[in-house]
């Protein structure tokens, strides 16, 4: 019987250059991905953030990480809490530092993130004097109207980017109507001389309740809420603040903050918000851009100047 020829296996000495190349293909995609995350377009980022938080019913978007020293270091006075424009530094010499940076983040809003985003293009000290200028305007309302704000007919919320000055009707109007009180005219004055000092935005907004009112006057709540909106701007053009930085805003009862269904709820649903916004119109400069209210900012998406 013939003897079965052994077959010899041949070494492949080539066999190195497959786990070497697909070893240089994975530092090249690792530099690349390094190089992508160090040269994160801000605005851009941000925007996908919203877009996201948004879509996924997130708390709050979460900022890219500042690649070297930021160019801005402002502590914001809030209620409750220190916040800054500038990207969070995280803190390495104690502490668990990772999670006062999760907490931080946890407290910042859409609407706080979409102003930051249309203050992009003011400069570092343009924006620490607006936003001093907000913390300031609320301190000093906050010391006037004291005992009204102990009383429940005016809420001053302070935010590190706009405050709202929440006023009930029931301070400032008879039922269906919109003309002051004159108990109303000091309290409207105290605020339009803090205001006055200031260069902000004013939006003022009026709300009313779901009752409706049909006179000759004023037809429907659209009507009605307006003309409160209007009455109270009105007055601080007359008391020193500038015209061209004030809008007279009426919601009619389509914005209500408590049941309909109760007195209390109607009561504060009736209610006129002065909104002071940071920085000059949009408009100011000369372009078409229209005058951005306080809702666009909270919705949080949008490529905002």
């Amino acid at each position: 019987m013939a003897r079965r020829r052994k077959i010899e296996d041949h070494a492949n000495h080539e066999a190195w250059a497959i786990p070497y190349g697909d070893l240089v293909t994975l530092l090249m995609a690792f530099f690349v991905v390094m190089y992508a995350v160090s040269v994160v377009d801000v605005g851009k980022y941000r925007v996908l953030s919203n877009s996201l938080v948004e879509a996924f019913g997130a708390h709050a978007p979460i900022d890219p990480i500042q690649v070297g020293d930021p160019s801005l270091d402002l502590n914001l006075l809030t209620d409750d809490v220190q916040r800054s424009l500038a990207p969070r530094v995280l803190d390495h010499s104690g502490g668990d530092s990772r999670q006062d940076y999760v907490a931080a983040m946890e407290t910042r809003s859409p609407t706080e993130v979409a102003i930051e985003s249309a203050l992009d293009s003011v400069s570092g000290e343009d924006r620490k004097r607006m936003l001093r200028e907000i913390a300031e305007m609320s301190e000093e309302i906050e010391g006037a109207l004291g005992p009204l704000i102990t009383e429940g007919d005016i809420q001053v919320k302070r935010k590190p980017y706009w405050l709202e000055i929440t006023i009930n009707t029931n301070l400032l109007f008879t039922s269906g109507s919109a003309t002051l009180e004159p108990a109303a005219r000091p309290v409207l004055k105290d605020v339009a001389r803090i205001l006055s000092k200031r260069d902000a935005r004013i939006h003022v907004e009026g709300h009313t309740d779901d009752q409706p009112i049909r006179n000759s006057i004023y037809p429907s709540n659209w009507e009605l809420s307006s003309g409160r909106a209007a009455t109270v701007v009105n007055l601080f053009a007359q008391n020193g603040i500038d015209p061209k930085r004030m809008v007279a805003i009426g919601y009619a009862e389509f914005q209500p903050v408590a049941d309909n269904d109760t007195e209390e709820g109607r009561s504060q649903n009736r209610r006129v918000a002065v909104v002071v916004l940071p920085g000059p119109s949009p408009d100011r400069d000369g372009t078409s851009e229209p005058e951005r209210l306080r809702r666009d900012y909270e919705g949080g998406i949008g490529e905002l100047r």
